[in-house]
């Protein structure tokens, strides 16, 4: 009986997940064409280009091999479970729970698109795949420590566990929270390809990252590719907001309660998302070789989260 709960559980959050990721694209776009003073695309419009790549046929270049083919399905089904980590809906779902498969899942996916954008033989796949590693160097590794810094705070690895400690300690009135909300929030920018890290509205071929990794792709395979960034960009946010700003819906229980408080995780990660396309307006996109100066502020700020709660 307990198996089917949280194979129901899960599925439910899949399905919130898949519904509602595409929306946040639409509605970060809109906001973003509305500051800049332009009309924009409608919200719905993700969903419509998704619909659009998987009734077109797809081609391949005569160098791919099935990594090309094979790989928007593994970055698609691994970018799924790595979903399941974070405890929305429900209070988890086993060992997918924990920090370090959730982080081991994600680069998974990132490795493979590296590697299917250099089986193409293209190169700006070369170029995108070769931005992306070194780029990676300095991004990853801020991640880690931000989620080391609350870790260290927490004591354990699993995200069920961690809420249920942060929720009843002083953590969201500490320096260390302050520290580690500010290190995640570049991380996020730099997960998501986001400006000034990355802009996922141009193919400039002196600029495009992750763009220039899937421009060899097309149809169904295109639109797996979209639909996993889609995706991982609403995993980062929601990831930021029940870590940093989870308050109070984290205690609810029962069906009309859980209910709610998926509603309020949703509101916030709409909220997140329209700050970060602000951002976005507010700033430039930075030149490549100053990128790392962003995420080693962020390493620095959550190795001081690190060092304030052991010396406090």
């Amino acid at each position: 009986m307990a198996f089917i709960k949280t194979l129901f559980f899960a599925m439910i959050q899949i399905i919130w997940l898949l519904l509602f990721a595409p929306l946040l694209v639409g509605v970060m776009r809109k906001v973003k064409a509305r500051l800049q003073g332009k009309i924009g695309p409608r919200l719905l419009q993700p969903y419509y280009d998704l619909q659009k790549y998987f009734q077109k046929e797809a081609v391949f270049s005569k160098h791919s091999s099935w990594l090309t083919r094979g790989t928007p399905y593994i970055v698609f089904i691994a970018t799924i479970i790595s979903a399941l980590a974070l405890p929305v809906i429900g209070k988890g779902f086993g060992t997918f729970s924990d920090v370090l498969i959730f982080i081991y899942l994600l680069a998974m996916g990132r490795i493979f698109t590296a590697f299917a954008a250099l089986d193409t033989a293209s190169s700006f796949g070369g170029m995108g795949a070769s931005r992306e590693m070194a780029l990676n160097t300095v991004i990853e590794p801020a991640f880690i420590l931000a989620l080391v810094a609350v870790i260290i705070q927490t004591k354990t690895t699993n995200f069920s566990q961690i809420l249920a400690v942060i929720n009843d300690t002083t953590f969201y009135v500490s320096l260390p929270y302050f520290l580690v909300f500010a290190a995640m929030l570049f991380v996020i920018l730099g997960e998501t390809g986001r400006i000034p890290v990355d802009n996922e509205d141009t193919h400039l071929e002196l600029t495009m990252i992750h763009e220039g990794m899937v421009l060899e792709y097309s149809g169904r395979y295109l639109a797996l590719m979209k639909f996993s960034s889609f995706i991982k960009q609403y995993i980062f946010i929601t990831l930021f907001v029940i870590l940093f700003l989870p308050f109070y819906e984290i205690k609810m229980t029962g069906f009309l309660s859980g209910l709610l408080a998926v509603s309020l995780i949703t509101i916030k990660v709409f909220l997140v998302g329209i700050f970060i396309s602000i951002v976005e307006v507010m700033y430039a996109k930075v030149r490549i070789y100053q990128v790392p100066k962003l995420f080693v502020t962020s390493m620095t700020l959550s190795f001081l989260a690190i060092v304030v709660h052991l010396l406090f």
